[in-house]
C-alpha cells in the first residue's frame, strides 16, 4: 500500500495555501505524488453535500446531525477512491489530500458535546476506515488558527472570487465550535499541530510554517524509505 498525508484546518486557516506550497516543493524535489481535494463539488457523488451546504436540508449546520452529514462526505470519498486515486495508492503511491475524513471530525463533531466527541471520533474511524475500507492517513497536518483570522480570510476570498459563503461559513458560533473541536480531534487522533502563534503571542510567518510542515513531511517520508 501507499502513503496518505492529509492537510486539515477550519475554513480560512490557510490550509489550501500551505497545501499548494508543499505540492510545489515536492515537485522540485522530484517526489512522485498524487493530489486530491475534498469535497469534489463537480462530481455526482457530492450531490448530497451540495444540497446540505446549500441549505436545502436546513439553514443551519445543526439541522442535519453529525452522523448523517458525515455519511454524505464519506460517500464522496468512497467514490473518489474507487474511480480516481485508489489504484495509484494500492500500488504504493504517495497521496496528498486537502481535507479527508478528518474534516468530518472537525466540522460534524462540533455539533456534539465534548462528552460525546470521543465516541464520535471512534465511530468515524471505524465507519470510514474499517466499514467502508478507505485508507487511514499516515500523517495529518493540522493548521491551527483563530476564528477572527478565519473569518477575515474567508471574506477576502469571497470578494476576490465572487463566491457566497455556505451554511458552515456563515455561522460564527459554528466556526468557533469547529476550532475547539479541531483542537480535541488533534489530540485524540495524534495529528501534527502547526501553531498559528509563536510562544510570545506573535503571528507566525507563512514561510516559517511552510518550512516546518515540509520538514515534518520529509521526516516521515525519509523514515519510511
Amino acid at each position: 500500500m501507499g502513503k496518505l498525508i492529509v492537510f486539515e484546518g477550519i475554513d480560512g486557516s490557510g490550509k489550501s495555501s500551505q497545501y499548494s506550497r508543499i505540492c510545489e516543493k515536492l515537485k522540485k524535489d522530484n517526489t512522485d505524488y498524487y493530489h486530491i481535494v475534498f469535497p469534489r463539488y463537480s462530481k455526482e457523488s457530492s450531490a448530497l453535500i451540495r444540497m446540505y451546504l446549500g441549505g436545502e436540508f436546513g439553514s443551519k449546520p445543526g439541522d442535519v446531525n453529525a452522523y448523517t452529514a458525515s455519511a454524505f462526505f464519506a460517500v464522496d470519498r468512497f467514490a473518489s477512491y474507487r474511480d480516481d486515486w485508489g489504484k495509484y495508492y494500492e500500488e504504493g503511491g504517495l497521496i496528498l489530500s486537502d481535507r479527508y475524513t478528518t474534516s468530518n471530525a472537525v466540522h460534524q463533531g462540533c455539533k456534539l458535546s465534548d462528552e460525546e466527541l470521543p465516541a464520535f471520533f471512534d465511530w468515524l474511524r471505524d465507519f470510514e476506515y474499517k466499514r467502508m475500507c478507505l485508507p487511514e492517513p499516515d500523517l495529518v497536518i493540522y493548521l491551527d488558527t483563530s476564528v477572527e483570522v478565519s473569518v477575515s480570510r474567508m471574506r477576502r476570498r469571497e470578494e476576490r472570487t465572487g463566491t457566497q459563503a455556505d451554511i458552515h461559513e456563515k455561522d460564527l458560533e459554528y466556526l468557533s465550535r469547529s476550532l475547539h473541536t479541531a483542537d480535541l480531534a488533534c489530540d485524540h487522533y495524534g495529528w501534527v499541530r502547526i501553531p498559528y502563534l509563536n510562544p510570545d503571542g506573535s503571528v507566525r510567518d507563512i514561510e516559517e510554517k511552510n518550512r516546518e510542515i515540509y520538514a515534518k513531511i520529509r521526516e516521515y517520508l525519509d523514515s519510511e524509505g
